[in-house]
């Protein structure tokens, strides 16, 4: 791995560790076009790099949601009840998704299914729009089908479901307090699952880089981890000194960029 390529990630995981602590947002939108192009860089397959960049983002998703959940668990914000009903739904979907359509689907069309979703959440926090609660939770056969959902999608996408489980509960009447930390809660089982389902599937894959397992690139998330866990607490902190909702526009901006990215990647590997 070149220098260039470490200070690279380095870089990436101070930027999406701080943004992430600072706008409330998950790393996996900025971290997924990012590695795409790095993993391209040295020479691995568009399509596999695709693939190994969003399992990388989760992977690194697994470690940071840690620290998230400890600091909300403090707080007595966490929805426990919540979780334990959601999270048998997270695990089959993220287990359908890792082990079934990640591994058959070819990676051009993930790209393009990510660049949608990034253009979605994009347009949700330039809009600053929430939808008005109406409802209370389902019983524990809606929590385990909507758990499902979340844990398929942010299989597919590298993320850690948070703009698909705080819109559900704020929907059905969660204090938004309650609502993002509990999110925070459900992105551990949904990274642990579906990293558990990259590594599977990417066992005996050729064409993987050095130090890899499965389609999980382990340079690259050691060095990320190692800073976002860092920058995160700074970015939390900056959160109260700091105009978030003139941030989260340009925030926003650069993911419509990031989404024109992978669109571009996914049609030329389609």
């Amino acid at each position: 791995m070149s220098l260039i390529i470490i200070l690279s990630l380095l870089a990436l995981g101070a930027a999406s560790g701080f943004f992430a602590g600072l706008l409330g947002v998950g790393g996996g939108m900025m971290m997924v076009p990012f590695l795409t192009a790095m993993l391209s860089r040295t020479g691995v397959d568009a399509g596999l790099a695709i693939k190994m960049a969003i399992a990388t983002s989760m992977a690194a998703i697994m470690f940071t949601s840690l620290s998230s959940v400890r600091a909300h668990h403090r707080r007595g914000a966490v929805r426990w009840d919540i979780v334990r009903k959601i999270a048998p739904g997270i695990v089959v979907g993220s287990l359908i998704g890792s082990l079934g359509i990640f591994a058959m689907v070819k990676g051009g069309y993930l790209a393009l299914f990510f660049g949608i979703f990034v253009a979605f959440s994009a347009t949700q926090m330039l809009l600053n729009k929430k939808p008005a609660a109406s409802r209370q939770m389902p019983g524990k056969a809606g929590q385990f089908a909507a758990g499902g959902v979340i844990g398929l999608i942010s299989g597919l996408v590298g993320a850690g479901g948070g703009f698909m489980s705080v819109p559900f509960m704020l929907w059905c009447n969660v204090a938004i307090h309650s609502a993002v930390a509990t999110s925070a809660a459900l992105g551990f089982p949904i990274a642990v699952t579906n990293v558990l389902g990259y590594v599977w599937a990417g066992l005996g894959l050729h064409g993987l880089p050095p130090w890899s397992i499965g389609y999980i690139w382990l340079p690259a998330l050691a060095l990320i981890v190692m800073m976002s866990v860092l920058t995160a607490p700074l970015g939390a902190k900056a959160a109260h000194n700091l105009p978030v909702a003139s941030l989260k526009k340009v925030f926003a901006c650069i993911l419509y960029l990031l989404a024109i990215y992978m669109f571009w990647k996914g049609m030329t590997e389609t």
